[in-house]
């Protein structure tokens, strides 16, 4: 095997680099950071494009498929993009609608309620001997009512402080407002024109890639946008499932609180493997303020529920569509929440769907990689 010296050079000013990286990687991870921070608005509305294209995709495909005349044809994008926006904003109304008001309600509720509930519990506790008698004595002589006001009393004294900050962060916000904005310019200029830019990032690519480098970072990118798009599509979908089957269960169980568990539920579902399990232990708490028996209720039915989603929706809508077998996505949610916490845990599995199909069509031959 013949070795160019243009190899060399290659692999010699790499290994250089990745010195420099490593000696000096305060001064690089601070430049690094600058550069991240400066683009981060930019990162943020390519990830707000992406999210509002596959709604954008749906709305494409069936609003005016075949033009027949050239004002639908103009009109198409712009009016498929602001539905999309409009969608998503619909249903982050919904979700606040249901979910705000019954939980000022609820908070509202162990306020009041949680005194005379301490009150009981401490009696209950002496009368099955759990406690002594001087300590029962010590916790019944506290005036719960009076505690209670004295912290919502300490709180609200705190509202001043939190004004006197606010007020020095009014800068910060506005540098935070500005950033959203100039995100969703971008993510709309993205949208807008991504066909073109698409041609673009192609041309560029093949200008200063070699055919076989083109074409495998190609596939690369199709199989993440492929798993990626499968994987939200179907995890969105398997979540308003879910939260419609748990409301109209708790209406017809007469259970608190129904429109604001089910969508919390359906919004914790988002979260792969352990999200429904975290809607439930919220969901049971909260209904615990109102009656200890319907919170049993509430268990056994989403118990249920759960074994009904994770034997028949989940595996028909999302198991199906992005391919990973079950311990892998447990691995995935596990690995990405350690690494990112929740945003890991909505990344990880797309991730490792994607990883699982490039080294899957690699094994079985299948794959342009090695070509």
């Amino acid at each position: 095997m013949k070795i160019e010296w243009k190899d060399c050079f290659k692999i010699g000013l790499g290994v250089f680099l990745l010195y420099l990286c490593v000696h000096y990687w305060g001064a690089v991870s601070g430049v690094l950071s600058t550069i991240i921070g400066a683009a981060l608005p930019l990162l943020i509305g390519g990830m707000i494009a992406y999210f509002v294209n596959i709604l954008m995709t749906f709305y494409e495909n069936h609003y005016f498929v075949k033009k027949t005349k050239p004002i639908f044809g103009k009109t198409r994008r712009p009016l498929c993009m602001l539905f999309a926006f409009l969608t998503i904003l619909a249903i982050i109304a919904l979700i606040i609608g249901l979910v705000v008001p019954q939980l000022v309600s609820c908070i509202q509720l162990i306020i009041f309620e949680l005194p005379a509930a301490l009150e009981s519990l401490v009696n209950k506790a002496e009368e099955w001997n759990i406690i002594s008698g001087g300590f029962a004595d010590v916790l019944s002589s506290i005036d719960w009512q009076s505690r209670m006001g004295e912290i919502i009393g300490a709180f609200t004294s705190g509202v001043g402080n939190i004004m006197n900050v606010a007020v020095k962060a009014v800068s910060s916000v506005f540098s935070w407002i500005v950033s959203a904005l100039l995100s969703i310019i971008f993510a709309i200029y993205l949208l807008l024109s991504k066909d073109k830019l698409k041609a673009q990032v192609k041309r560029v690519g093949k200008f200063y890639l070699k055919d076989s480098w083109c074409r495998k970072l190609s596939y690369v990118i199709t199989v993440l946008d492929d798993c990626f798009h499968r994987y939200f599509v179907g995890q969105c979908t398997e979540a308003g499932v879910l939260g419609v089957l748990c409301t109209i269960g708790m209406l017809m169980l007469k259970l608190p609180y129904a429109t604001m568990i089910g969508a919390l539920v359906a919004f914790t579902a988002l979260i792969p493997v352990a999200g429904s399990y975290i809607g439930a232990a919220v969901g049971a708490f909260m209904i615990l303020t109102v009656s200890p028996v319907k919170a049993i209720v509430f268990l056994v039915f989403i118990v249920i529920l759960q074994q009904l989603e994770g034997n028949l929706i989940y595996p028909k809508v999302v198991g199906s569509s992005i391919g990973l077998p079950g311990i892998w996505v447990l691995a995935a949610v596990t690995i990405g929440g350690g690494i990112l916490g929740v945003f890991g845990m909505l990344l990880g599995v797309p991730i490792a769907a994607a990883v699982y199909r490039l080294v899957r069509d690699d094994v079985n031959g299948q794959s342009p990689l090695r070509r």
